[in-house]
C-alpha cells in the first residue's frame, strides 16, 4: 500500500504542478491581452496627426499592440 501512496502521491503533485503552471500561463496570458487592448483603444483614440506626430499610422496600431504585449516578431 505504501508503495501505491507514493506512487499515486507523485502523479497527484505533478497534476498540480501542470495545473499551477496552465494557470500562471492563462494568468500571463490575460496580463498580456490587457496590455494589447488597452494599446488597441489608446492609439486608436489619437488622431490621425498626432500617430504621424509618433511616426505611425493606424496600420501600424496592430503591429505596435502586438509589440507592446508580446514583445518584438
Amino acid at each position: 500500500m505504501a508503495v501505491l501512496d507514493l506512487i499515486h502521491g507523485g502523479a497527484h503533485r505533478g497534476n498540480n504542478g501542470a495545473i499551477a503552471k496552465f494557470v500562471s500561463d492563462l494568468r500571463d496570458h490575460l496580463a498580456r491581452r490587457a496590455v494589447y487592448r488597452q494599446t488597441m483603444r489608446e492609439l486608436g483614440e489619437l488622431s490621425n496627426r498626432e500617430l504621424a506626430d509618433l511616426g505611425l499610422n493606424r496600420g501600424a496600431i496592430r503591429s505596435v499592440a502586438y509589440e507592446a504585449a508580446w514583445g518584438a516578431k
